[in-house]
């Protein structure tokens, strides 16, 4: 990595280091399924498309893909797929999967906000809660920008810019009913009980990056839950999620550089 690597991306790496073990049967459990679901109430890809019809063929890029279970569908239906991650125990679970479920396909230790590729080697970047989150989007979304081809698809599933507002930077803090941050000018999140970063904009500040990066947007999937589906995570409810938005999905394709 670079010597100039930014104090986020540093201290996500410590925290993805340490919180592997707690992430690698779920990340064996979505590479023992064949069918992709996606977030934290595993909504299926039916509901979402969040592949495009086709992928044969197609060279995909995972942005902080973590054990790479996104990956492994994506070389499964035929894509030359690459996953890229910041933690080096997250690609150790990663490279363990592949050998287990008998799957190859490249996983780069690196910084999604600047990776070693080419310019436009890929057709498809993708991301679920990798740098879609751990990443700052002024870095990491003009990068996706570089990485696609003319045409080339951008796609990542996050938290909803509506539950940032209502999380409380509390230790094991769940969402309420109030809001208990602004939402304008909301960027960079720092927690009381780890060491982390996360990133998250407003819906307009995410559509003018997108748009200034290169892309034109295609679709916001603000989520809903399936009936009767829960999360494992304590800071949202599942009645909290069945009424607003925890999780949103952006659609968007490359058209030009950006600016």
């Amino acid at each position: 990595m670079a010597t100039d690597t930014p104090d986020h991306i540093r201290r996500n790496r410590g925290a993805w280091d340490t919180w592997a073990t707690e992430y690698e049967e779920a990340g064996r459990g979505n590479w023992a399924q064949d069918e992709p679901s996606w977030g934290q109430w595993s909504v299926p890809e039916s509901t979402l498309r969040m592949f495009p019809d086709e992928v044969s063929g197609l060279d995909t890029i995972e942005l902080g893909c973590g054990t790479a279970y996104v990956s492994s569908w994506l070389a499964r239906r035929g894509a030359r797929a690459v996953g890229i991650d910041n933690s080096t125990a997250q690609l150790a679970n990663a490279r363990r999967f592949q050998a287990e479920f008998g799957l190859s396909f490249p996983l780069i230790h690196g910084d999604a906000e600047q990776t070693p590729f080419a310019d436009e080697s890929f057709d498809l970047a993708i991301s679920e809660y990798g740098a879609s989150i751990w990443c700052d989007p002024y870095r990491w979304i003009p990068e996706a920008a570089r990485l696609l081809r003319p045409g080339g698809r951008l796609v990542f599933l996050c938290n909803g810019a509506f539950l940032m507002c209502c999380l409380p930077d509390v230790p094991a803090g769940a969402a309420g009913d109030r809001l208990v941050r602004p939402y304008i000018g909301m960027h960079r999140f720092e927690w009381s009980d780890d060491d982390s970063v996360e990133f998250h904009l407003g819906h307009g500040v995410m559509h003018r990056l997108l748009r200034d990066s290169g892309f034109v947007v295609d679709e916001l999937i603000e989520v809903e839950i399936p009936e009767g589906a829960h999360s494992r995570h304590v800071y949202v409810p599942d009645q909290w999620a069945r009424q607003w938005p925890a999780e949103e999905v952006w659609k968007a394709h490359r058209i030009t550089g950006g600016t």
